[in-house]
């Protein structure tokens, strides 16, 4: 679904328009070729459901309007499901944080967490500005990877 840079690249553009859209605070994430991790916030309009759901079919729909898959339809690039979790300490934000950069690594796709660019990573090491505006990353402590 997403092994390729360019849709890594597109599921980015559309998780940034869709926090935009709903107002939704980004804390973190990371595009790997087969599934997403998220870190966010309770929407300003609809649930994180409704949030997932306008992801997954904004990135659908482009993908079959630019072709970048032939004959699919919305319905067969997504699993049904997501999974969440709700935080409630900085603790637990910073280790789920930590699990998701580490995981190109621990996936073997990259050598050290700042090499996957569809990762928040470098905004909280480094304070670069990635392709999701992460709105609460300068008030939050730094996790290592």
């Amino acid at each position: 679904m997403l092994a390729s840079a360019k849709r890594r690249d597109l599921f980015l553009q559309v998780l940034e328009k869709m926090r935009e859209r709903y107002g939704f605070v980004v804390l973190g994430y990371v595009v790997m070729p087969e599934h997403v991790h998220l870190l966010i916030s309770e929407p300003d309009q609809g649930t994180p459901s409704t949030v997932m759901q306008a992801v997954k079919l904004g990135f659908a729909q482009h993908v079959i309007r630019t072709q970048l898959w032939k004959n699919v339809s919305p319905i067969h690039i997504w699993q049904r499901r997501f999974y969440d979790f709700n935080l409630w300490s900085d603790k637990k934000r910073i280790e789920k944080l930590r699990y998701m950069h580490r995981n190109p690594v621990k996936r073997g796709l990259v050598g050290e967490p700042e090499q996957w660019q569809w990762s928040s990573f470098r905004a909280y090491a480094y304070g670069e500005a990635g392709s999701v505006r992460l709105n609460e990353v300068l008030k939050m402590k730094v996790p290592s990877a």
